[in-house]
């Protein structure tokens, strides 16, 4: 049965998400025009008088303090344009001195912050947009309200049949032609009003956004690729001690006996050949123990059900051969040519269940566990629990440490979550 009364409950609630939005915009530029000039008063007659004093000892601190002054400035201008652009407010890392520093040092710490000197250009290039934005949003407003409103008070305005915007159209000037051409008017500056205003604001937040915090989130950025490409490196770096361990405590020992039982078998053949025999079996044995370890460890590095057949039925795998028993809920798209996601992701994210299971076998005394994978616009969540004992964490020299870095390398986030005692949860958020 359609239920018909939902279509009209959207309508209100969408008027008054645009109502409140363009409420907000109006007040974010209306406000930005005193603003602008203080900003610009403060800034322009600090400068010059600092840099007129600049051969005193005074111009530097006045320059200093004017500076400080336009960071403030810059402040209330972030907290005000993140609600504009709907985003998170970034806040840059000035420069400060340190806690030894002495009076001077600190005084005049803000003349060499690159970020101070571009508080201080907004502070005087914001104006000449506010007198763009302001007059045209008051425009707007004006001719909205007079207009859609102009049936009201037409009648007390004086007629004058030469004047007026009727005639000149070669409309005449009858009041009912002039009325309905008058609302006319104040309708379509109703109409466009809020994609005005909103345009306006934009352009003012926009501005802002790259003089105030465009360095910031591009240094924010640098630094994350850094710490992704270091986090990539320490991976790579564990995975080949792991693998190099891996391979001297189990194929290696095992082809050294293989070599052993060979020599010992030649030796054997022509004196006791039964004897050989039972050092061939053994050998033999030995042998597809090692392959066995072989291709354990090839699943390690990529396991070719993952490459095959995608993400599903490789971590379907993994449940298969974990010792805990797992309650799986996997998205059905992620196994799918179309929605698979990017391979190096998908490799991530087996080793995070992988890993995680491992974890969950050895350490934990779990008697049940849950695997859930699921695919959203940003990415892929993932989490593994259990009902073991806790404990777990990220310190370095445990194998959730080399997890992390593996997610940190692309650019993902791992949580983890074990109180002593239990219950554990881990959670990965990787992009893609």
């Amino acid at each position: 049965m359609t239920d018909v009364g939902t279509p009209p409950a959207l309508a209100p609630a969408s008027r008054q998400t645009t109502l409140r939005r363009l409420a907000s915009d109006s007040l974010y530029v209306l406000t930005s025009l005193p603003l602008a000039l203080a900003n610009f008063v403060v800034g322009v007659v600090g400068f010059a008088l600092g840099v007129g004093l600049v051969v005193t000892v005074v111009g530097l601190p006045v320059l200093s303090g004017t500076l400080a002054t336009a960071r403030g400035f810059a402040q209330l201008e972030r907290h005000r344009m993140a609600g504009v652009l709907a985003a998170a407010q970034v806040q840059p890392r000035y420069v400060t001195p340190g806690p030894d520093a002495g009076t001077w040092r600190r005084v005049l710490a803000p003349l060499t912050d690159p970020q101070s000197w571009l508080d201080l250009a907004f502070g005087v290039l914001r104006l000449p947009v506010a007198l763009i934005a302001v007059p045209v949003t008051i425009t707007w407003w004006a001719g909205a309200l007079a207009g859609s409103l102009y049936w009201t008070y037409d009648w007390l305005l004086p007629a004058d049949p030469d004047d007026g915007l009727a005639p000149l159209l070669g409309l005449g000037d009858a009041p009912g032609t002039r009325i309905a051409l008058y609302t006319a008017i104040g309708l379509f500056f109703l109409v466009t009003l809020p994609i005005v205003v909103r345009g306006c604001a934009l352009l003012q937040a926009g501005f802002a956004r790259g003089l105030l915090t465009g360095v910031a989130q591009m240094r924010d950025r640098i630094t994350d690729l850094e710490e992704q490409r270091q986090a990539a490196v320490s991976a790579e770096a564990t995975a080949l001690r792991r693998l190099e361990r891996d391979i001297h405590d189990g194929p290696q020992q095992r082809l050294v006996r293989l070599a052993m039982d060979l020599g010992r078998a030649r030796e054997q053949l022509a004196a006791d050949p039964d004897a050989a025999r039972r050092t061939l079996d053994e050998a033999l044995d030995q042998t597809r123990e090692t392959l066995a370890e072989l291709r354990a460890l090839s699943r390690g590095i990529a396991p070719p059900i993952l490459v095959d057949r995608g993400l599903p039925s490789a971590i379907a795998a993994l449940a298969g051969r974990g010792v805990v028993p797992v309650d799986l809920s996997v998205d059905p798209r992620l196994g799918t040519a179309a929605t698979r996601p990017d391979p190096a992701v998908e490799s991530s994210a087996y080793f995070v269940v992988a890993e995680a299971l491992t974890n969950v076998a050895k350490h934990s005394g779990a008697t049940a566990c849950s695997v859930g994978v699921h695919r959203h616009d940003g990415g892929l969540t993932i989490v593994v629990a259990d009902d073991g004992t806790g404990g777990a964490h990220l310190a370095k020299g445990h194998g959730l440490a080399g997890l992390a870095d593996r997610v940190r390398a692309h650019g993902g986030t791992l949580a983890v979550h074990s109180p002593p005692g239990g219950p554990t949860e881990i959670r990965a958020e990787l992009p893609g």
